[in-house]
């Protein structure tokens, strides 16, 4: 079943988020200061593209640098692709079978607000 809704989320909206998450990542990284946040974005559009059966896990050894980093990317990015998620959720929770999508959808919002000191993980 897992493969069958990443394979419709891949379709209706993993492909352009992972796009859109890759962009971010290729202008954070043309920037030598923004390169971990550049990273952060590729692991982002990792999970994008594949969501159903991995989940975010936060790093207990995280330190002050990655705190730091997630205000910064908070107040610059973080919350306007959470509004994103959450605008984009809407419509899918309005049909049946894009609920799980949707819940897909919200389910990247913490990693897009903080996405340093976060690891993505298999549910197994």
């Amino acid at each position: 079943m897992r493969t069958i809704l990443n394979i419709i989320w891949l379709v209706f909206a993993g492909i352009w988020l992972a796009m859109g998450y890759a962009l971010a990542g290729i202008i954070c990284c043309i920037l030598i200061i923004t390169i971990p946040f550049g990273i952060a974005s590729f692991r982002i559009a990792k999970y994008a593209l594949w969501p159903f059966g991995r989940t975010v896990v936060r790093d207990p050894d995280a330190g002050v640098l990655s705190l730091l980093g997630n205000i910064i990317w908070f107040l610059v990015a973080g919350i306007w692709l959470a509004i994103g998620h959450v605008v984009t959720s809407i419509p899918l929770f309005i049909s049946i079978i894009g609920i799980p999508m949707g819940v897909a959808n919200i389910k990247l919002i913490p990693v897009s607000l903080l996405p340093l000191g976060a690891r993505i993980v298999d549910d197994d």
